[in-house]
């Protein structure tokens, strides 16, 4: 056939193809009509919702459920929202799920109700004439084992957030519509909170009215073992424990809070809460928690975090984490993260201005208080540097980017998160703002730092705990009144960009560099042995729980390359049985004869696979980059600025 025959074939067919396919069935796509109001900046015109949990049932972790949400008159539908994007998750985490056993009257009467089949955390009702109230009955059945979600009530202690726990009425910003709070605890415990009017009978607590936007960023610590300890400044340091002894600590150990707290004032030149409680718990059997309130924070440590002081070092930068939030997230919020309620998505774009920042100042307030020394901030430093510096998903995918995944990702584990990236916003944005400290230090001549940037940024209208939004721009801006330099470019670059060099800036201006030993450095010394973790990412590319089963798979190293993958485990090495001395002690040895044999079981089946490899151990450290006396830029930033005023500097 000529090609202009098979042109005029080809043609046929294509003219074809339209009336074959008009012979098929062929729906169109039903329209989606929006059933639920968008939030108006308008007070809800029912009055305050009276909210009353009983959180007793500490056998099954149930919280029963009694909300009255009065209605304006002649209302004949409400549709109830069930809080969808919470904030400091990034995404949206309400756990639905949890919610059983709805059931709404009016006026004695029983009510239907229909679950929106678009937004899914809707609930439409129509009343009948006259109501003047809903009630509405049902419990959250909170997690009994970790593989639920996290588990927030134990024999012992519980964790009340009240977004899990209650409806709202949609249609209105979620700062007009007011709340009346109570809570029923078991007998004997102490609640700790930041809601304000505090007043108790026997085991019921109640609160003063307040707006459902306070009462979500107002969660609850209520415990058998309970204490308290004032940190100055109207914060407050609330503990609840498994056991009365794991609340011994030490009045050493409580002035190193204090001095965060006046270490935060010195850094950000204001306060923006009228009082603080830091809600700690001391304990394994509640789930592990960090999350960033205006004027608290949820915190979990292990039961030893006072008792077992020295162990627990690399954990202590939780609370400066958190505490650092109340500025970084909570008042100065970037413009789409901040939502008229919990039905706006949010927008993750300037993550690294919110978390990323956060992650740098809590870091160092740690240093500067003493809440983790020099050798333990340098080893987390080192470990951030580390994993940028070999990361193979830098190659494809900016910093920004990762902003998105709280939404997509839902925080689950990946197969190869090397190569997938996860929330690198944190730490990946932290060593940008580490670089940013050390550009103004060194274009000002050591006169400027990155504290004049926090002061110009956080340190207005002391006192305001509302929230002030910021637009990239406003960063660079502010930047710019504290040393004029293209702060515009330089996130781009770093931030928007793919494929840029590891993020070692800040830390070779600061005076270090990224060095690497065959043993670990004392962040991911205390950090393996207390998860009985063995990371071996940067020798042979795994991280292997206690039993020598595999947990991460470094991309292109020489495990992903032999075929071992997550969830594999590694029976024996070099004909011994496995254990995390001998892999260690075989992998120092392979530098001479550059060959590993391990003994592999995945599922039912058992492989022998050689890995190709003459590295030996690898760890990362930093190291001061000359031997000189002097201070560097990055010890300039992380000594303590009370000890600075102290000696009139």
């Amino acid at each position: 056939m000529t090609k202009t025959g098979s042109l005029i074939t080809a043609l046929a067919l294509c003219a074809a193809a339209p009336t074959f396919a008009a012979g098929l069935s062929a729906p169109t796509a039903v329209p989606i009509v929006q059933t639920v109001p968008d939030a108006a900046d308008t007070p809800y015109p029912g009055g305050p919702i009276q909210l009353e949990i009983d959180a007793s049932d500490t056998v099954r972790a149930i919280y029963r459920v009694t909300q009255t949400i009065p209605v304006a008159p002649g209302t004949r539908r409400l549709t109830l929202l069930y809080p969808q994007w919470l904030p400091g998750n990034h995404g949206p985490r309400g756990p639905l799920a949890e919610l059983v056993d709805l059931n709404f009257t009016a006026n004695g009467q029983q009510l239907a109700w229909k679950r929106d089949p678009v937004e899914v955390y809707a609930f439409h009702l129509d009343l009948p004439a006259g109501a003047t109230a809903v009630v509405a009955k049902f419990a959250h059945t909170s997690p009994l084992q970790s593989s639920e979600g996290r588990i927030t009530m134990t024999p012992d202690m519980l964790n009340l957030q009240w977004e899990k726990m209650s409806l709202y009425p949609a249609g209105h910003y979620v700062r007009q519509i007011r709340v009346k709070p109570r809570v029923t605890f078991p007998s004997g415990w102490t609640p700790a909170t930041a809601l304000d009017g505090a007043l108790q009978l026997n085991s019921t607590w109640s609160w003063g009215e307040t707006s459902y936007e306070t009462l979500v960023d107002s969660p609850v610590f209520a415990g058998r073992h309970f204490r308290k300890w004032d940190l100055g400044q109207r914060v407050t340091l609330n503990v609840v424990a498994d056991k009365p002894e794991q609340l011994n600590a030490s009045p050493a150990q409580i002035d190193l809070h204090r001095n965060l707290v006046t270490e935060a004032r010195l850094a950000f030149g204001a306060n923006h809460f009228d009082h603080y409680e830091f809600l700690l718990a001391v304990s394994d059997k509640i789930g592990s928690i960090g999350l960033e309130h205006h004027r608290s924070s949820e915190n979990q440590l292990e039961p030893g975090a006072f008792t077992e002081w020295d162990k627990n070092e690399y954990d202590r930068g939780l609370l400066p984490h958190e505490y650092s939030h109340s500025w970084s997230g909570k008042f100065r919020r970037p413009a789409r993260l901040w939502t008229p309620d919990y039905r706006q998505p949010m927008q993750g774009d300037l993550l690294w201005a919110y978390e990323g920042q956060d992650q740098f100042w809590g870091l160092v307030l740690a240093a500067r208080s003493g809440l983790q020394g020099k050798d333990m901030v340098l080893g987390q430093l080192a470990a951030w540097a580390g994993n940028f510096a070999e990361q193979p998903g830098r190659r494809w995918r900016s910093v920004a980017d990762t902003g998105m995944d709280p939404v997509f990702a839902a925080r689950k584990p990946k197969p190869f998160p090397s190569l997938a990236r996860s929330e690198d916003y944190y730490t990946e944005g932290a060593l940008v703002w580490l670089e940013a400290d050390q550009i103004i230090r060194k274009g000002t001549g050591g006169k400027k730092s990155i504290d004049d940037f926090a002061k110009a940024f956080f340190g207005m209208r002391d006192g305001d705990w509302g929230q002030l939004t910021f637009e990239q721009a406003d960063v660079a801006a502010t930047l710019n009144s504290v040393m004029p330099y293209d702060w515009s470019g330089f996130f781009k670059t770093r931030l928007d960009t793919p494929g840029q060099p590891a993020p070692l800036g800040g830390i070779d201006a600061g005076g270090y560099r990224l060095a690497w030993k065959d043993e670990p450095n004392p962040f991911d010394k205390q950090r393996m042995s207390e998860s009985k973790v063995l990371n071996l990412t940067f020798s042979i590319g795994v991280s292997l729980d206690k039993d020598g089963r595999i947990t991460a798979t470094q991309w292109d190293s020489p495990a992903f390359n032999a075929g071992l993958v997550n969830g594999a485990r590694i029976v024996a090495v070099n004909g011994t049985a496995y254990s995390a001395d001998g892999l260690k002690q075989a992998i120092t040895q392979a530098r001479d004869s550059g060959a590993l044999d391990l003994l592999i079981q995945r599922g039912e089946r058992f492989q022998s696979v050689r890995l190709d490899y003459r590295g030996g151990l690898r760890w990362p450290w930093l190291e001061r980059a000359t031997p000189s006396a002097g201070m560097t830029g990055l010890e300039a930033l992380l000594y303590p600025r009370r000890l600075t005023m102290a000696k009139g500097k």
